[in-house]
């Protein structure tokens, strides 16, 4: 599932190739038939993300509230005076074009039309997001301070924090030196303010590259001599998919385990309990 990261770059390229210009709006796949006519024709005023949610403002305080969830995919593509058409098997939800460009919105979660009131419902229930720009730690601080529960499930709560996924709660935990099992209520305030900025760094880091990258100057491939990362996630990391590898720090052999329905890593040193 895309990371936060990803959301606000799909934002930002929306909000490029089509923002503030009429839009041709349709579903090939016909799922969305009836709220893409609605559409059709008219300006995106807008776009927005908040975690892993991604929000496509038009007139009349309506919204196109996209989550891409584990198969959803999204792809741009440039064109002459019309877009190619999709094949007739398929599986476009949401296709919006302008004489430049096109974007495909495949097998989504989420795909649906909703009104401000609803848009602004979907808000509340998320954490706040480290990208957007408003939002602040405290909110997640209140739960995850009296919480029992381990703080590398605490940061896939997206109820807690908003936008951060597997990659970045395994890095992030590594970066800090803090055990993921431990309880949430056993970190300081100090730890929190800390986490959460370096979340703000390195999130903003990966909108602009387009890939999550966790590790400091003196651990990369050149500084230390050793072969680049090679994995489809791209980017170098510490800990997250190098179980049985040696840690870059301190040649443990980093460890893994289900944590929250997916895989944790760490290392048992540099993060002792």
């Amino acid at each position: 599932m895309p990371e936060g990261h990803t959301i606000h770059r799909l934002a930002a390229d929306y909000r490029e190739r089509f923002g503030g210009r009429p839009v041709r709006a349709s579903s090939p796949q016909g799922k969305f038939a009836d709220s893409a006519a609605l559409l059709d024709g008219t300006v995106l005023t807008t776009t927005e993300a908040h975690g892993k949610h991604l929000f496509l403002g038009f007139p009349g305080e309506e919204w196109v509230h996209i989550h891409l969830g584990l198969f959803g995919k999204v792809n741009f593509g440039d064109i002459g005076a019309d877009a190619p058409a999709p094949p007739a098997t398929d599986t476009v939800r949401l296709r919006l074009a302008n004489p430049e460009s096109y974007v495909d919105l495949r097998g989504p979660t989420t795909c649906a039309l909703v009104t401000d009131a609803e848009k602004q419902a979907i808000h509340e229930r998320l954490g706040p997001d480290p990208l957007r720009a408003d939002d602040t730690p405290e909110k997640a601080w209140r739960r995850i301070s009296k919480s029992r529960t381990a703080i590398a499930a605490l940061l896939m709560d997206q109820k807690i924090i908003a936008g951060v996924g597997n990659v970045y709660r395994a890095e992030v935990l590594f970066r800090h030196g803090i055990d993921p099992y431990r309880a949430g209520r056993d970190l300081t305030p100090g730890e929190w303010t800390a986490i959460w900025r370096d979340l703000v760094l390195l999130m903003r880091e990966g909108v602009r590259l387009n890939r999550i990258d966790t590790v400091r100057p003196e651990h990369t491939p050149e500084a230390m001599g050793r072969p680049p990362r090679v994995d489809d996630h791209g980017g170098e990391v510490y800990v997250y998919r190098r179980a049985n590898l040696p840690c870059h720090v301190c040649d443990t052999e980093i460890r893994t385990a289900e944590l929250a329905n997916r895989n944790l890593f760490w290392c048992p040193t540099c993060q002792a309990r």
